[in-house]
């Protein structure tokens, strides 16, 4: 599992350091976004399909779809002609990096107790530490050679070799009954969010806001949204069980994931172009800095299983929401001075936060249901983060672009210019990790959890 988590792990990072390599090969510079918003676009829209599945059919057809989905897209993308059959190819990346991440995480429900499971957790998140820093040294090295291709080959022997561990090592039982599949509303609910999504991350870059482009995407995004809603009232087997998902529990850690998504973006963009421009440090330095984030991360998520077993579920993610508005609140005062020190110390603070509040919410909503629910609650959690990324991105983006084109200078490279913008991008995070404490402090007081049986019989 960790394995199959490193694959998107490390795909997030290590493109980033060899796009101009790629550009210089294949051309498109003003395409290659794309090839992050379409990868992104993939992944979140189907979350809530492979989740649904992941409760029907099994988590291990799943993940192994999802890895052999993954392998097909990069060895695509491997032999690439341009910028446009990159981007496509990077889109099947994403439908199967969809199915990977979410699983992965409701395997660890499944075979870990709830005092296990945070610790595990941590586990899972110190791939993302590992992955923080390989991955953009990998792609600087595939890039400094010129061998960008080698970027998409690596993921060939990655996915065989947790294809086949998981094919080997990881036993399930199932109920096997008969399932209606609620194709209307999978597809429903993948169009609106693939159309919502992209009005969402081209609004002011491709097309103005108020064009009519954009105008157009939101509302035949917003009328599906509705004729999903209506069609899921109505299905045998809904791929977003409403009634489930209007639990208190249920409703604040997922709204407390969406603001986990929507801060987590905001840092990991816009740290790295701070401390680069305002203090000169090399885009290395400035990524290990970063990195700090995602050691702290595992950390908190290590000690977070001691912490609500005693407790309870509700104090730790508080917890997490203190230090989180603390340590990104610090954050925004650096600005002011900036330090490539303080910001890595300031970004460990900000991981404790993050491992408190998200892991242990996401156990505790794990904890509240049983194995045939499990998938659908662990995928809406994965679902509301992905879409409080996307989000985070075009809202703290335009905040960013609204401070320089208001400067005196305009000029993003200017180191005053960019300190105001990024102070202005992590005092709006900050605002975010507010909401995350006001959602954390509305959960409901649950400390005990109910029995958890294991896959039933079959």
């Amino acid at each position: 599992m960790m394995l199959a988590t490193g694959l998107v792990a490390i795909d997030s990072t290590i493109i980033a350091t060899a796009v101009t390599s790629i550009v210089a090969d294949v051309g498109g510079f003003s395409q290659f976004p794309w090839l992050f918003s379409v990868y992104l676009l993939a992944s979140a829209v189907t979350v809530p399909v492979y989740a649904k599945l992941a409760d029907t059919i099994g988590r291990k057809p799943l993940i192994l779809f999802g890895i052999a989905v993954f392998l097909l897209g990069s060895v695509l993308c491997g032999f690439a002609w341009d910028m446009t059959s990159l981007i496509v190819f990077r889109a099947i990346q994403g439908i199967g990096a969809g199915a990977i991440l979410p699983i992965t995480i409701t395997m660890v429900a499944d075979l870990y107790t709830v005092e296990e499971r945070a610790r595990v957790q941590g586990y899972m998140a110190s791939v993302w530490a590992i992955a923080a820093v390989a991955g953009p040294t990998l792609g600087g090295v595939f890039a400094q050679f010129d061998l960008w291709r080698g970027i998409f080959f690596l993921n060939i022997p990655l996915c065989l070799l947790a294809g086949w561990m998981i094919w080997s090592r990881f036993e399930e039982r199932i109920e096997r009954r008969a399932h209606r599949i609620d194709y209307a509303g999978a597809a429903l609910l993948t169009v609106a969010m693939t159309l919502l999504i992209l009005g969402v991350l081209q609004g002011g870059h491709t097309w103005a806001w108020d064009s009519l482009p954009s105008i157009i995407v939101f509302a035949v995004g917003g009328a599906l949204l509705v004729a999903f809603v209506i069609v899921e009232s109505r299905a045998a087997e809904p791929i977003i069980p409403f009634a489930l998902l209007g639990r208190r529990l249920l409703l604040t850690t997922n709204l407390l994931g969406f603001c986990v998504g929507a801060a987590l973006i905001g840092l990991t963009e816009f740290v790295p172009t701070f401390l680069t421009v305002t203090t000169g440090a090399a885009p290395i330095v400035a990524g290990l800095a970063l990195g700090a984030l995602t050691i702290g991360w595992p950390v908190a998520a290590t000690i977070a299983g001691r912490v609500y077993l005693r407790f309870g579920f509700k104090p730790t993610t508080v917890l997490g929401g203190v230090v989180l508005v603390l340590g990104i609140g610090a954050l925004t005062a650096s600005t002011l001075a900036p330090s490539v020190w303080l910001v890595a110390i300031l970004c460990f603070v900000i991981g404790l936060g993050f491992g408190f509040s998200a892991v242990t919410s996401l156990v505790a909503a794990q904890a509240s249901v049983d194995w045939n629910e499990r998938g659908v609650v662990t995928g809406t959690q994965m679902f509301f983060r992905s879409i409080g990324q996307s989000l985070g991105a075009a809202v703290l983006g335009a905040v960013a672009n609204g401070v320089i084109l208001a400067s005196v200078t305009g000029d993003e490279n200017d180191p005053a210019t960019m300190a105001a913008a990024s102070g202005a991008v992590f005092l709006a995070a900050t605002v975010v990790a507010v909401l995350l404490l006001v959602f954390a402090l509305l959960m409901p007081a649950v400390r005990h959890t109910p029995s958890e049986p294991e896959a039933p019989a079959a």
